[in-house]
């Protein structure tokens, strides 16, 4: 069920249910799915633990007033937790994992940073008007590296067994994947084998193709950032 606004006494109402999730909605189509990659993460924790919720979609542009009540910040994605409405996809995700043990997502600390410096890269490429400044190199090199971990540990981050390192990038992947080919004609190597395997085996997931933002909204989510 998708709500564009509710009034705050809906969203702190505890009768209705125990998780209500607030994240982005489409530029341009207000009643659907943005292109929120910290948003879905958290969509996905909560489709792989089977945890039942309520999802808000907020217009990021014009943002309802009471939204900006409960989150002041005006950032998403929002959870109310235990009558608490909590911001940050890495807090609410970790809150997540100790409310509902199972299946249990939290990574070893020797794969938690695994991929991490992906997504950065790639915004630093996608924005850069110099060819030779470095930054295609740059994802380059950090997409290798991540090909390498899963070639020795896949075919998750952590071997058999999708964990919360894997949620955090699916989206990232998928963001990196469809907006670079469409502002920059650039793809992942087909040389990188394994993160394609990757890809593949994280965007046909339930837990995704439950949670994930048509092209065009991703393509005209990032649009403003490509051409400033």
């Amino acid at each position: 069920m998708l709500y564009i606004s509710i009034p705050l006494e809906n969203f702190l109402d505890t009768t209705k249910m125990s998780f209500e999730v607030c994240v982005k909605a489409a530029v341009g189509a207000p009643d659907v799915l943005g292109d929120c990659p910290f948003s879905q993460r958290v969509l996905l924790t909560l489709e792989e633990k089977k945890v039942p919720y309520k999802m808000h979609l907020i217009n990021v542009s014009e943002k309802p007033q009471w939204f900006l009540e409960v989150n002041p910040e005006g950032k998403v994605p929002v959870i109310k937790f235990d009558d608490k409405c909590i911001p940050d996809s890495d807090v609410i995700v970790g809150l997540i994992e100790e409310k509902y043990l199972n299946p249990p997502l939290s990574p070893p600390p020797e794969v938690a940073s695994v991929g991490s410096k992906i997504f950065p890269s790639f915004v630093k490429f996608l924005k850069s008007k110099d060819p030779n400044d470095g930054s295609e190199q740059a994802l380059l090199d950090e997409l290798k590296a991540l090909d390498e971990h899963l070639k020795a540990h896949g075919p998750y981050v952590n071997g058999e067994n999708i964990c919360a390192v894997d949620l955090s990038l699916a989206p990232k992947l998928f963001h990196l994947d469809v907006v670079l080919e469409h502002f920059k004609g650039w793809k992942v190597p087909e040389s990188l084998t394994h993160i394609h395997k990757y890809m593949k085996l994280l965007f046909s997931r339930d837990s995704f193709k439950k949670t994930e933002p048509a092209k065009e909204y991703v393509i005209a989510g990032w649009a403003p950032k490509v051409n400033t």
